[in-house]
């Protein structure tokens, strides 16, 4: 392996690998799809479009339940929130994603989503692609900021893949996971990018992944509904994810997976049986809304109790806004895996199509809107509030569709929904989690550094002999100076614990007068520390902490208050300046 890379400049041999991953990622989101497809064939190809049918009542159950046994015995590690833990490994873990993830999350997320499964396969499979960059610069003991490259690389070559387009891919690694657009990143993110693409379009032909026929081209008259369609959607996309967080707080009460399942299960179970667009990606109601016309919007009846009321249309397609975030929540708390593309997809194209419905029953300004176009907005303006990510729902939308003469109003819709949702949320679904941790990596240099730095980086730790005890006289206390570099000490008790600290300073005059060496203990001579830093602490944290204390060192403690060692305020700042310097490096 090391041969092999020292056939190559570091820069060559990144571009390499980008296109490496660039294949495997594209083979991975095909062999997803096709998977998907299959199991879904199979088990619903057969159904009478005329009745509701019983079985959706058991698929779902089913397909959390085979999925729950592949993670617990087959993978035996958590593989859900996919976007979320490869934001977690970029900014905790050196950019080392597990191996079991190039693959677990394929079959996990066949099973969930064929078996009904109201969640997307794109989530598992930007997963997949960064696991695979990952574990790629791994084998080749590359460095963790080309491992933070590589990991771009996989996501947006998975993108670019399964949505055939490659500029949304790229997108996507700058706004949702944080990487840096430099001359040093540009190239290998396009090469990932564009083979994913090119290896899709030559397996599964040239159409995009859904059809779009633009029938009424874009008008400034629209304008205003343009508009307010953003602000719905972003109400639209706060109300999907205050409600999926809500929910999934309350399923983490529950310890046992299996009662998890039973409620997960159950409840998805139902809302497929009264309502079969919600029946894994939803891509066919989709499809639907964006090229059918008159009757054709009735065939979303299928399956359904609806069947034949072509009155209840309106009423149908609220009750799909109002109960796809339980549906999708319900099938990944429960035990699946799946992610949010899709079901932000499919929420912002009913959301879209009712909102024009409406404004047309309505008459407002005496505009008549095209429903198919509005569903298209629509699509756009809830990836941009769910992600928080403007220009890849602008671009995704565009080349999911082709509807690029559509791209003034994709931007209105894009720019209102997302202004509409940060003023409620400042952050993402995907990254709130981490946000709040502190473990979030951002655009900002300065933080994205105090982020990427690790406690392990900076703690000096000390050994047991140097640990003072309230009772240690002065000569053993002169004994551990002598023998020592350090210049504070910590006093603990019997299990441990920090109880203050001692300053070779405030000892120095008396350390060599032997007559006090035994009537002098620690505990005249200790001070109580002026603050303490927990060990899960961000290092955002840390820094606050000296500034607010002026202090120059401050231990470190667990959970338990178990002392761990001291971080210096000068190894912050030389290890804050190394990092600046590696990171900026292009």
């Amino acid at each position: 392996m090391l041969l092999f890379r020292r056939m190559f400049s570091p820069r060559q041999f990144t571009l390499v690998l980008a296109l490496v991953v660039g294949v495997l990622t594209a083979g991975a989101a095909l062999l997803l799809k096709a998977l998907i497809a299959q199991i879904e064939h199979l088990l619903t190809h057969q159904f009478n479009v005329e009745e509701s049918n019983w079985l959706y009542l058991v698929y779902p159950v089913v397909g959390i339940y085979l999925t729950m046994l592949f993670v617990h015995y087959v993978v035996r590690a958590d593989i859900g929130h996919g976007i979320t833990k490869i934001l977690y490994a970029m900014s905790r873990n050196h950019s080392r994603i597990p191996v079991h993830n190039t693959w677990s999350s394929v079959i996990s997320s066949a099973i969930t989503i064929g078996f009904g499964g109201s969640v997307g396969a794109e989530a598992p499979i930007v997963l997949t692609g960064s696991a695979i960059g990952s574990n790629l610069g791994k084998l080749f003991r590359l460095p963790s900021r080309t491992l933070l490259l590589l990991i771009g690389c996989g996501a947006a070559g998975a993108v670019s893949g399964i949505f055939k387009a490659p500029i949304a891919g790229l997108v996507f690694t700058v706004e949702v996971l944080m990487i840096d657009l430099t001359m040093s990143s540009l190239l290998p993110l396009l090469v990932s990018s564009v083979t994913a693409t090119a290896l899709t379009y030559f397996v599964s032909g040239m159409d995009t992944v859904f059809q779009f026929q633009l029938r009424d081209a874009f008008a400034i008259d629209r304008t205003p509904a343009y508009l307010l369609l953003g602000v719905f959607c972003g109400l639209v996309a706060l109300y999907f994810t205050r409600i999926m967080l809500f929910l999934e707080r309350q399923f983490s009460r529950f310890e046992s997976r299996y009662v998890r399942w039973i409620l997960g299960g159950s409840i998805l179970s139902v809302l497929i049986f009264l309502f079969p667009s919600l029946y894994g990606e939803g891509y066919d109601l989709i499809n639907l809304l964006l090229n059918g016309k008159g009757d054709d919007f009735l065939t979303m009846f299928n399956n359904s109790l609806f069947y034949g009321h072509a009155n209840l249309l309106l009423v149908y397609l609220g009750l799909l806004i109002v109960f796809k975030v339980f549906a999708s929540t319900a099938t990944n708390s429960g035990g699946g895996c799946g992610g949010i593309f899709a079901p932000s997809l499919f929420l912002g194209c009913v959301s879209g199509f009712f909102f024009c419905y409406i404004w047309n029953d309505l008459g407002v300004l005496g505009l008549e809107l095209p429903l198919n176009n509005f569903a298209l907005l629509g699509m756009c303006g809830l990836m941009s509030g769910v992600m928080h990510a403007p220009l890849t729902g602008i671009f995704l939308i565009a080349e999911l569709t082709g509807g690029y003469q559509l791209f003034v109003p994709l931007m209105m819709v894009s720019v209102c929904a997302y202004l509409t949702i940060i003023i409620f949320e400042r952050h993402s679904v995907y990254s709130q989690r981490l946000a709040q941790r502190g473990e979030l990596l951002t655009h900002d240099k300065d933080r994205a550094i105090l982020t990427l730095m690790s406690m392990d980086s900076v703690i000096e730790r000390y050994d047991k002999d140097v640990m003072l005890t309230v009772d240690m006289p002065l000569g053993k206390i002169a004994h551990c100076i002598a023998y020592s570099t350090y210049n504070v000490f910590p006093v603990i008790d019997e299990q441990q614990k920090l109880i203050a600290v001692l300053y070779v300073d405030d000892v120095r005059h008396i350390i060599m007068r032997a007559e006090l060496f035994g009537s002098l203990f620690v505990r005249q001579l200790m001070k109580p520390y002026v603050a303490r830093i927990d060990i899960d602490d961000s290092m955002d944290v840390v820094l606050k902490v000296f500034a607010r204390t002026k202090a120059w060192t401050l231990p470190v403690v667990d959970r338990d208050g178990v002392f761990l060692g001291f971080i210096r305020k000068s190894r912050v700042h030389a290890v804050y300046r190394k990092m600046m310097a590696d990171y900026t490096d292009d």
